[in-house]
């Protein structure tokens, strides 16, 4: 049957766990749905689970969920030897390359972001300038994740269907 999936989560690799649950809560606003716990590789049922995803051999890792204000879960995971990417913006390559939240205050919102540790990547831009009011940047958590911020809903802004 054909009809439109909701959204549930996205999962974010993540250095520290504490600084992360720390930047979301307060920067984003999210809410904590699972505190920072551990998961080892066991014959559990999560443990069962992890090595259908990762492989055997992958120990343990940490893990937060927190869910913003419209239900969408995100799960924050801290591997022990973590890497950071040498370059965290290859656009040109497949995969997923940032997430999007919206918030009427755009500035408001890039300052916190900045004021917690995150980066600002670009002026603040409108889609239609003197038509509406849609704004939109693209900024970076601590962790190096982009994070576009839109001042207005993800339909609002393209249902005119061009630039």
């Amino acid at each position: 049957m054909r009809y439109p999936r909701t959204f549930s989560h996205i999962g974010l690799s993540v250095p520290n766990l504490e600084q992360a649950v720390k930047f979301y809560t307060e920067v984003m606003g999210w809410y904590v749905i699972m505190e920072p716990a551990e998961v080892v590789e066991d014959d559990s049922a999560i443990g069962v689970m992890c090595t259908d995803v990762f492989g055997k051999g992958w120990g343990k890792f940490r893990i937060a969920h927190l869910a913003t204000g419209d239900k969408i879960g995100i799960e924050l995971f801290e591997f022990p030897e973590n890497e950071k990417p040498e370059n965290n913006f290859e656009y040109w390559k497949t995969g997923i390359f940032h997430y999007c939240v919206q918030d009427p205050d755009v500035e408001g919102l890039v300052e916190k972001i900045v004021e917690h540790g995150g980066k600002q990547r670009m002026p603040i831009r409108e889609y239609y300038p003197g038509e509406k009011p849609y704004r939109m940047v693209y900024c970076e958590d601590p962790f190096g994740n982009l994070v576009e911020v839109y001042s207005h809903s993800y339909e609002l802004t393209y249902s005119e269907g061009a630039y």
